[in-house]
């Protein structure tokens, strides 16, 4: 199964943004699934349904991090390199979607709003652009992994 596709099943399982995309690198990071899981639970709606930086994002970013990230023993440059894997993947996702945002990427609705997430849910946005954002965040995640592979 494609990580865009596990991302997607977990996220129609009631697994946020967050967890959702950094559970489908649990195999490479060498983190257990629920233990991935259980660390991006926070991370959603954009921290804590804050609606800050979108938990997609995030995810991907976390898991970045625990592929690649600079540890006790790694050269001050693998930080670097993470730091530059992580401006690509901003651009690219910026790119598509016009921002990092949560709340700007659901239109400026507010989920702590009542109304306002009310309206969230009768739009389908969860289902439709949130689903998409986990999907596409998993996919831009994957070809930069890819392409640092092969240079």
């Amino acid at each position: 199964m494609k990580k865009s596709e596990k991302a997607k099943a977990l996220f129609g399982n009631g697994f946020n943004c967050a967890q959702s995309v950094f559970a489908a690198f649990s195999p490479e990071s060498g983190i257990p699934e629920e233990e991935s899981l259980r660390i991006a639970t926070p991370f959603g709606g954009g921290l804590g349904r804050q609606q800050l930086v979108c938990g997609a994002v995030t995810g991907a970013l976390m898991a970045l991090g625990a592929e690649k990230g600079k540890g006790t023993h790694d050269p001050e440059t693998k930080k670097q390199e993470v730091y530059l894997l992580t401006r690509k993947f901003c651009e690219e996702f910026v790119k598509r979607h016009r921002s990092l945002n949560c709340r700007d990427l659901l239109d400026g609705l507010s989920m702590l709003d009542q109304e306002e997430n009310r309206r969230i849910k009768e739009l389908g946005l969860s289902e439709t652009r949130c689903r998409r954002y986990v999907e596409e965040a998993t996919e831009i995640l994957e070809e930069l992994l890819r392409r640092e592979e092969t240079s």
